[in-house]
């Protein structure tokens, strides 16, 4: 009986060794990523950046379960990395909640098929498709989708001040009416029409820092052959420039603000 009972309780044992602590399974996580991302072939500056920002979400004294990361703490300073680097990851994380307060909108309006954000070299992009702002081949708000602009106006306060540049794209079906001789003057006034909607709507917003541009049918992001690829041509966006630039200088936007100061 006593052979039974110590089987028993070296058996519970070793049942309960794959019992590791959540902090270490995650250090071996990070391990592993660590090894295949220096092993691929990585531009070694970026690589160390990498590092570094790992290094301070692991160290930083709190971990993912109370929520903590270098996105929620964008003034944490990660050692090694210069003042200009540093503020070019603190930019980074402050677009990257602007990105995610917009996806809240997105999701609160149910505008998932017609709305979309990403991250790009230049800052963050919100793409808007035609048919939820305009009726074809014209350029004023439809009037049930007003409220939707200016919703999306009290969104776009920031401090400091983002330039945010407006552009309207159009399919390549051509445009020939008394209003518009061209999709260029059409994706034009759709996207003053857009960007005056949005200034009038939040009287915090400064204009000097917003601008709208037209490209017509010459930049699209699918085919024009299909139906399906000629509707998300039609669209808008809504570019939040980064206010820091990749190589950790200030954007051609925020240098020429500063010579007019």
């Amino acid at each position: 009986m006593k052979k039974k009972n110590s089987k028993k309780n070296k058996a519970s044992k070793i049942n309960e060794s794959w019992l590791l602590p959540y902090s270490d399974l995650m250090t071996l996580l990070l391990a592993l990523f660590i090894v295949l991302f220096a092993s691929s072939s990585v531009d070694q500056s970026k690589f160390n950046k990498m590092s570094q920002v790992f290094n301070e979400i692991f160290n930083g004294g709190i971990g993912f379960m109370q929520n903590s990361s270098v996105i929620d703490n964008p003034t944490a300073v990660i050692d090694g990395m210069t003042e200009e680097q540093r503020a070019y990851f603190r930019d980074q994380a402050q677009l990257k909640q602007i990105q995610k307060d917009i996806d809240n909108f997105i999701a609160v309006n149910e505008l998932e098929d017609t709305f979309s954000t990403k991250m790009t070299d230049e800052g963050l992009l919100l793409t808007i498709r035609d048919s939820i702002l305009f009726d074809s081949g014209k350029a004023e708000v439809k009037p049930e989708n007003v409220p939707i602009a200016q919703e999306l106006a009290g969104i776009l306060k920031f401090d400091p001040p983002r330039y945010i540049v407006v552009t309207g794209h159009t399919d390549n079906v051509p445009q020939n009416t008394p209003e518009f001789r061209s999709n260029w003057e059409l994706s034009v006034m759709r996207a003053v029409n857009f960007l005056k909607l949005i200034i009038d709507s939040n009287p915090d917003l400064d204009p000097k820092y917003f601008s709208a541009k037209g490209y017509g049918e010459y930049n699209p992001i699918a085919s024009n052959d299909t139906p399906e690829g000629r509707a998300k041509n039609r669209r808008v966006e809504v570019l939040i420039q980064q206010l820091v630039d990749e190589d950790a200088t200030a954007t051609e936007s925020n240098k020429n603000n500063e010579n007019k100061k």
